[in-house]
């Protein structure tokens, strides 16, 4: 038998109560939260609020938008993620905010689903810098994790696609 290793990994996140974030980190919750009064969710009834904030203090909003068609419907933080790729190109964004004010959401387990994580990664990839992802369920305690590749260790990447950075940054 033989021959096999072992490999872990682990992601951290912070913990803070509301009343300890910055007022950045604050506004940037509170305009995810109006968000997600937004969401468009009658089949799950789970209202996602995304708030995505630029370098130059810009913030962009995006809430779930569902479809009968599933899986034709967008999560909250990719609609906020593509608006501000869409309506800033080139910009940094240096933390998106999602929430979710949904009854059925839990605190200890609310996190952005495997297409979402691939797609902040993504945009940490393309402009070089770490996005700070905060998570909020409600009211309740807040996690942070300081980059989105944190929270997806083994992300897709370019080179894993037999393609180059640069070549798969310009395709459409």
């Amino acid at each position: 038998m033989g021959g096999f290793k072992t490999r872990e990994w682990s992601s951290t996140l912070q913990v803070w109560s509301p009343s300890d974030l910055s007022g950045d980190d604050r506004e940037l919750l509170h305009m995810a939260h109006e968000a997600a009064a937004n969401a468009y969710a009658p089949y799950s009834q789970f209202q996602v609020g995304g708030a995505v904030r630029l370098v130059d203090g810009t913030v962009v909003v995006g809430s779930n938008q569902e479809n009968m068609a599933y899986p034709s419907g967008m999560c909250g933080e990719r609609v906020a993620v593509f608006a501000a790729g869409a309506q800033h190109p080139g910009a940094v964004m240096t933390a998106v905010a999602i929430v979710s004010p949904s009854p059925k959401a839990l605190a200890d387990a609310f996190m952005p689903c495997g297409a979402c994580r691939q797609v902040l990664v993504e945009a940490e990839r393309r402009q070089g810098q770490a996005m700070r992802v905060i998570l909020q369920v409600r009211e309740e305690d807040v996690m942070i994790s300081e980059s989105a590749l944190n929270l997806m260790p083994f992300a897709f990447e370019a080179k894993g696609l037999g393609a180059s950075g640069a070549s798969a940054q310009s395709s459409d």
